[in-house]
């Protein structure tokens, strides 16, 4: 399970698409969506953090030019700041592992203005024909590559390295699916009742799908664990926690509330904050490592809540009075 923490990306790609749709969607379909502020309201959100997680990255530059040739070096430090490194694979990850996300997701964040324009489908079976479509094209990227292995890697995992890999792994365009996916699934929502025990049912499927799935381990192509396979068990899951029912109140509760609201802080600054603690030697000076990692997971969450309260908002705020947002 923990190996494969990564299909979380997927997730949180997918609850993206639904999270937007469930807010704006309405708007697109009326042309009453105003493109631009949405767009400076997606920069005030996704910049701050991602700027701080840039600044933080500077132990990493002399790796990446040792890494790079000069050409790709420097194209690596001028798109990384515009969000644009995601297109280019062998920069995908330049000075901060996680960041490729964000440069996927700021594609997707031009496009949804568009995408959420679909008109709604008239009858029900309408709705899973559109998820099942977008859920067989997400799956074509995977299986491609389990096809042909063009890499000639024998058994790819998390660690291996290819350019194909590298290209399924962290460029926008294999991720799309799960995006469009996302979007699709705010229809389904608003058709099912909130209070309904198939949300519960649903939610459960979910859960239970991904654990059954993911305990098989390495049986399961790797290459099939980014995004598509799992597609339909995360929307179970998004519609599940969307109800009123025991999960959505589990987490519901306001400490996981409280933590959870730093999670894109986490997600974007884990990589630096991790180089920082043991960098530092900081938990050996305090005679502490060996309570390592746990104390570790603790101090990042910390750290992501400083981030969230000292930076992200106060930064996001800032930003909404200037840009009108």
């Amino acid at each position: 399970m923990v190996d494969n923490g990564f299909t979380s990306v997927s997730f949180f790609l997918l609850l993206s698409g639904f999270v937007l749709a469930y807010n704006y969607a309405g708007r697109a379909r009326t042309g009453k969506l105003d493109r631009v502020r949405f767009w400076k309201a997606r920069f005030t959100r996704l910049y701050p953090i991602y700027l701080l997680s840039l600044l933080m990255s500077w132990q990493m530059i002399g790796s990446e030019r040792a890494a790079h040739s000069p050409g790709m070096f420097w194209t690596g430090m001028v798109l990384t700041p515009l969000l644009l490194q995601g297109w280019i694979p062998p920069i995908a990850t330049f000075l901060n592992t996680p960041a490729w996300t964000m440069s996927a997701e700021s594609s997707y964040y031009v496009l949804f203005p568009w995408l959420a324009r679909s008109k709604r489908p008239v009858q029900a079976w309408h709705y899973l024909v559109q998820l099942g479509g977008v859920w067989v094209l997400g799956m074509i990227p995977g299986e491609l590559y389990v096809a042909f292995n063009p890499d000639g890697i024998a058994h790819p995992d998390r660690w291996s390295y290819g350019p194909w890999l590298q290209a399924l792994k962290y460029t926008p365009l294999p991720h799309l699916a799960s995006f469009v996916f996302g979007v699709l699934l705010a229809n389904v929502d608003e058709v099912i009742d909130r209070s309904s025990r198939l949300r519960m049912v649903l939610g459960l499927i979910g859960f239970g799908g991904i654990f059954g799935l993911l305990s098989f381990g390495p049986s399961v192509p790797y290459a099939m664990l980014h995004d598509g396979l799992m597609m339909p068990l995360f929307g179970f899951i998004v519609l599940g926690l969307a109800g009123e029912n025991l999960l959505a109140k589990f987490f519901g509760l306001r400490p996981l509330v409280f933590v959870g609201e730093a999670s894109y802080c986490l997600y974007l600054l884990h990589f630096n904050f991790w180089n920082l603690i043991h960098g530092s030697h900081v938990l050996e000076w305090l005679g502490l490592i060996r309570f390592d990692p746990w104390i570790s997971y603790v101090i990042l969450i910390g750290m992501a809540l400083l981030a969230l309260h000292l930076v992200e908002k106060p930064a996001q705020r800032q930003l909404r009075k200037w840009m009108g947002a």
